[in-house]
């Protein structure tokens, strides 16, 4: 009986000790992310009405004044309905949020997120959201993974700073959507804007996952 309750106890600290893992909380957040982009795709897509797009490349916001700074949002759906494709990219990305919020941390969890993500490209969530989703995937397939050796030390430089990266990249990523949206429907907005922003959030959001990782590692060795 003691030989099973500890065997329970130490899938139970693995499990618990993978959550509290800093590449698990920047996954997590940058996912959530990812989840509202998507969100903000179906949303445009599905007030457009059951409309039949003339190709697979399509605008989530294309007569929205507010959304011109962003391009109307350009996406692509194998649906052959706006409605249905607004409807199913609602749906996938609530998925995706509730995965990566929750279970990303979960044996395979990176793999589903992955999945996740090739969906969400399919059915309209954009261009950016799905990349940035393969890449939160393929980062979380490593939550967890054993390291008997500590990180060199550029990674070890770099480790404390995870969560400043994580905060940088969330409001550039927010200063994005709704942020210049927002900001556009008062006054003008330089095109560099959004290039800035963007840079930004990603080369951030690639800090942050890099840094989480010489982190846990740290922890682990």
């Amino acid at each position: 009986m003691s030989g099973i309750v500890g065997a329970d106890d130490g899938v139970s600290a693995a499990d618990t000790d993978r959550q509290a893992s800093a590449s698990r909380i920047v996954v997590s957040a940058f996912g959530a992310v990812v989840a509202f982009a998507g969100l903000e795709h179906g949303v445009g897509e599905l007030l457009q009405g059951p409309v039949t797009p003339t190709s697979w490349a399509i605008e989530s916001w294309p007569n929205a004044a507010a959304f011109e700074i962003l391009a109307g949002e350009p996406a692509m759906t194998i649906v052959p309905n706006l409605l249905v494709a607004g409807v199913l990219t609602i749906v996938v990305s609530l998925l995706f949020g509730a995965w990566a919020v929750s279970f990303v941390h979960r044996s395979g969890g990176g793999l589903v997120l992955i999945g996740l993500s090739v969906a969400l490209l399919l059915v309209g969530g954009g261009f950016s959201p799905p990349i940035i989703g393969v890449v939160l995937g393929v980062a979380a397939t490593r939550i967890g993974a054993p390291s008997t050796r500590q990180p060199g030390p550029i990674l070890s430089a770099f480790a404390p700073l995870w969560p400043w990266a994580l905060g940088i990249g969330i409001a550039a990523y927010l200063g994005l959507f709704p942020g210049l949206v927002l900001l556009s429907g008062v006054t003008r907005v330089a095109d560099a804007a959004v290039y800035g922003l963007a840079g930004t959030a990603l080369l951030a959001m690639l800090l942050a996952l890099v840094a989480a990782r010489g982190a846990d590692r740290r922890r682990s060795s």
